[in-house]
């Protein structure tokens, strides 16, 4: 067998490179752990990317070039695990949106938890209170947006930025938006592998135009995968609302859902939970509440997991409308609705101001 040091594996590891990054792991400083006993060789190599696919790939690649350097005599142990979001942050990796102040994504264990309905209502109020907001429609599956925006049908066009063509976001409201389900036939499935989806999603930020925004949210699918892991990587990533129900089995999906953005690979601060659905109230009643899904069960969630609770939205028969008409509830003055989504706005104002401010200290320490 061909002597293994530190210095063969190094230059044998120099030809490896991230993609991402569009360096080799050794001057991109990705190589953690270096160990050589014997004829065992054991490695941590960190990946820009956290998904899955993508550290894989590295993993396959770092083997295939010792395997070629050493033979297969040498026994490698190999660990690929993704830098966090913050490191991200720190190193400069990713320089997209920087006329963008808050880039906030809006996540939700399960589907059918008013998700997308709480994006939209959320973005209508920061328009109300003053803000320049942006929303990207990333339910590469199930897109809300045309609808509850009375966008169907409409596409985007493209404009030039500095000599390159750029989509120009569709505006509703004042909102900017842009969804996959306007690159789509709405009658059709898209039936796309993770990484064509998530391809799909990166494009929504690096091809368009989003010019100077106070608030960009991330309407994203149910659920933890792919595309939430290339989201964080291709994002800087402000912080992340967690939308949920009552009832436990949503609340189950919930608490994995603020577990994921607290792994160390991603790393990105829960601004709060959004109880959606909390009560029922008829129109004919409007001061009764009926708790069909449990009471409270959102609200305990935080208080048990250290999170901020953002606030209760009830379930009322005008937000559906709302929404199917193309209008969020939110734009309707003096209902019910419309002041739950203005409370929901103003708590979350708050709770993204005072993190920006522990972020600033933190970074003076």
């Amino acid at each position: 067998m061909v002597e293994v040091t530190r210095e063969k594996i190094l230059k044998v590891l120099s030809n490896v490179l991230d993609s991402e990054l569009k360096k080799d792991i050794v001057s991109a400083n990705l190589i953690d752990t270096l160990k050589i006993e014997g004829s065992h060789l054991y490695l941590k190599v960190r990946a820009s990317n956290p998904a899955m696919h993508f550290r894989k790939r590295l993993k396959e690649t770092v083997l295939f070039n010792i395997e070629k350097a050493f033979g297969k005599e040498l026994k490698v142990d190999i660990e690929i695990e993704g830098i966090s979001q913050e490191e991200r942050k720190s190193q400069g990796l990713r320089k997209i949106l920087p006329k963008v102040k808050n880039i906030i994504a809006i996540a939700s264990g399960k589907g059918g938890v008013g998700k997308s309905t709480v994006t939209a209502n959320l973005a209508g109020g920061l328009v109300k209170a003053g803000y320049k907001v942006g929303i990207v429609d990333a339910d590469i599956y199930g897109p809300s947006m045309p609808t509850m925006f009375d966008l169907v049908g409409e596409k985007p066009v493209m404009i030039e930025v500095e000599g390159k063509p750029m989509i120009s976001p569709l505006v509703s409201y004042g909102i900017k938006i842009l969804s996959i389900g306007f690159f789509t036939d709405q009658n059709n499935a898209v039936v796309w592998r993770g990484p064509m989806a998530a391809k799909a999603m990166t494009q929504m930020f690096t091809d368009a135009y989003w010019d100077k925004l106070d608030f960009l949210l991330v309407d994203l699918p149910p659920g933890t995968g792919d595309i939430h892991l290339s989201l964080v990587q291709t994002v800087p990533l402000d912080g992340a609302v967690i939308v949920s129900t009552p009832q436990e089995v949503a609340l189950a999906d919930a608490r994995r859902g603020v577990n994921m953005f607290k792994m160390n690979s991603i790393n990105v601060p829960v601004v709060g939970i959004v109880e959606n659905m909390s009560w029922f109230t008829p129109a004919e009643l409007p001061e009764n509440k009926y708790y069909i899904f449990g009471r409270d069960g959102a609200k305990n969630l935080a208080e048990g997991m250290g999170v901020p609770f953002l606030g209760h939205i009830p379930l009322v028969q005008s937000v559906r409308e709302a929404g199917d008409s193309g209008r969020p509830a939110v734009f309707q003055g003096g209902t019910i609705t419309a002041k739950a989504f203005e409370e929901l706005t103003e708590k979350f104002v708050k709770e993204v101001e005072e993190h920006k401010r522990k972020e600033v200290t933190n970074a003076v320490r």
